[in-house]
């Protein structure tokens, strides 16, 4: 009798288990809608750690002097753009 009872109490516990993990909540967390300035801020940190590798890439030997300078180049002009759309919204925000 008992083999059994363990039988049913851990389809019972497994049941439960199942229901709180599946069960759909009635208010879920809702997700704060991006703004333009959070995509800005981490496509900026994105371009800042491209940049990082970029240059450790070049120090280590990986890239020619050349194909780095033009790499450079087009990823700190990335970052000019960047930058500049956020400080527009950003002095857009305080007028």
């Amino acid at each position: 009798m008992s083999e059994s009872a363990g039988m049913i109490a851990g389809a019972v516990l497994a049941l439960v288990l199942f229901l709180y993990a599946f069960w759909p909540e009635k208010h879920a967390a809702v997700q704060r809608q991006k703004t333009r300035l959070d995509f800005l801020e981490e496509l900026k940190e994105q371009i800042y750690i491209n940049l990082r590798d970029l240059n450790f890439e070049y120090q280590a030997g990986k890239y020619p002097e050349e194909d780095y300078a033009v790499q450079r180049a087009i990823l700190e002009k990335e970052a000019a753009v960047v930058l500049a759309e956020m400080d527009v919204l950003t002095t857009g925000n305080r007028a």
